[in-house]
């Protein structure tokens, strides 16, 4: 079992940048892919990014590559997406996922349904 909390959202002006954070409980944290993911009123939830158990190999959605960087610190059991370059489209409410290293480890996007432990979500509203 394990459970998410973010933290670290907030309000920034377009161009910002601000640094969210999963902080996770379990002792299996280690095992997992952690993933971010987004979702707006009235859209599906999206990938953001993930990052496999190891940290050596991460993934990003093509809307914030070069933008936002998600790293692990497995021995605080944490995870963390720092956002620069902010833009009002990014306005959402973030999510941390743990799931499956299968997806990440060969490139592709970490999936909803393949989510197997979901944080309760950080709202991020980008100004411009």
């Amino acid at each position: 079992q394990v459970q998410l909390v973010e933290s670290g959202g907030g309000l920034v002006q377009a161009g910002g940048s601000l640094r969210v954070s999963c902080a996770a409980s379990g002792r299996t944290f280690s095992r997992y892919a952690m993933g971010w993911f987004r979702q707006t009123p009235g859209k599906e939830r999206e990938f953001v990014a993930a990052i496999r158990w190891s940290g050596r190999s991460t993934v990003y959605a093509d809307s914030v590559k070069g933008r936002f960087t998600i790293s692990r610190d497995n021995a605080k059991n944490t995870v963390y997406l720092q956002m620069n370059s902010l833009k009002p489209e990014d306005t959402a409410v973030y999510y941390c996922a743990a799931g499956s290293d299968t997806l990440t480890m060969i490139g592709r996007p970490m999936g909803v349904t393949t989510v197997d432990y979901w944080g309760q979500g950080t709202q991020v509203t980008v100004s411009s």
